[in-house]
């Protein structure tokens, strides 16, 4: 069985160590992360998200999910057998229609194990990932924390982030990744949701 991290216990360490989170958490809670059960209908939904607007993503997923019977995210095998034109009916475009693929036939092959994800360090499931074609760091760092509920990950790419710690940290520019490591080594063991609270940032006036 899973756990799930202790997110009040994260919110208050977070406090703790920074007095300048208390009124994020005030205003926005806690993140509620839960393991998901199903982490390869999650990475091709990420696939599919990729570079869209959330609106225009969810249009072309909902098609997607129609090409298959009753509407449901189907097995690997019948994905990775799936023309890659039948994928393209549904508005993905070639290489999203390519790389979903490439993510079944890895579950296929074995090479990707989903039900060994959560028993993997989070080295080792990005070792696992990036080989797949469309998956990057960035899209590894979004599965650890919002598939796996990883408490401790700092995606130093993801643009949002490195606005909300520029503004957190009254940085006069945007942070490097070198920096951003730097600045947010105090969060351990809780770097994800110190990240959360970054985007959180970008919500509050």
């Amino acid at each position: 069985m899973v756990t799930c991290p202790d997110w009040h216990a994260a919110a208050s360490h977070l406090v703790r160590i920074d007095s300048r989170f208390a009124p994020l958490v005030a205003a926005h809670g806690v993140p509620n992360w839960q393991p998901t059960r199903q982490p390869v209908q999650h990475l091709a939904r990420a696939i599919v998200y990729q570079q869209l607007s959330g609106k225009a993503a969810g249009t072309i997923y909902k098609r997607f999910l129609t090409l298959f019977p009753r509407g449901r995210f189907p097995s690997a095998r019948r994905l990775a057998a799936t023309e890659v034109a039948k994928l393209r009916q549904a508005g993905l475009s070639q290489a999203k229609a390519l790389a979903v693929k490439d993510l079944a036939a890895h579950v296929t092959s074995r090479r990707l194990r989903p039900a060994a994800l959560h028993t993997l360090s989070n080295e080792e499931i990005a070792a696992a990932l990036l080989p797949v074609r469309g998956i990057g760091p960035w899209s590894v760092d979004m599965f650890l924390m919002f598939a796996l509920g990883r408490p401790d990950v700092l995606p130093v790419g993801d643009l949002g982030v490195k606005k909300g710690a520029q503004r957190h940290f009254r940085l006069r520019a945007l942070p490097s990744a070198e920096a951003l490591e730097r600045l947010a080594e105090p969060w351990r063991p809780f770097r994800s949701v110190g990240s959360w609270y970054m985007w959180r940032h970008l919500d509050t006036p």
